[in-house]
């Protein structure tokens, strides 16, 4: 469906780039949304589950600035995610030795638990979001977005 249609626009964008600026900010709530009830099933957040995932990739302890820069969607409120998490027994944080006023982030088996029961249907969803395209498109896709994102850092 063109994106002139899913949102019912009834006079012709200014240009293409407006139009495929639109596209993709639209694809991407939709995602975002479909995403996000996945997870809120086990009581997290799209952000919190970021934060856990990043953790479980690191293999080891990750100071929480660390943490902030590798998110999906940076934001200010990444303390708030590290309280939350470690208030549900998901990560914990220590301070660091070779510098007190640095915090390290680790997630706790509780929180991999929770990220193995989520990953069938983050899987899933994954695999059906882009499930029309064959792999030369996504391949194409992730071309076209890393060039979006060089243009706009």
């Amino acid at each position: 469906m063109a994106i002139a249609d899913d949102i019912r626009q009834t006079r012709p964008f200014r240009d293409k780039s407006t139009e495929a600026t639109i596209a993709l900010l639209r694809t991407v709530s939709l995602l975002r949304r479909k995403s996000e009830t996945i997870v809120q099933r086990e009581g997290i957040s799209l952000q919190q589950y970021n934060v856990l995932r990043i953790l479980r990739g690191a293999r080891g302890p990750l100071p929480t600035m660390e943490i902030a820069d590798r998110l999906i969607e940076p934001s200010p409120g990444i303390t708030r995610f590290v309280n939350s998490l470690e208030g549900k027994g998901l990560i914990r944080r220590e301070a660091w030795e070779g510098d007190r006023r640095q915090i390290l982030c680790q997630i706790t088996p509780s929180g991999l638990k929770l990220l193995e029961r989520l990953d069938p249907d983050i899987d899933a969803f994954d695999s059906n979001a882009m499930g029309r395209l064959n792999e030369q498109q996504i391949e194409a896709l992730l071309e076209f977005l890393a060039e979006v994102r060089r243009v706009n850092p």
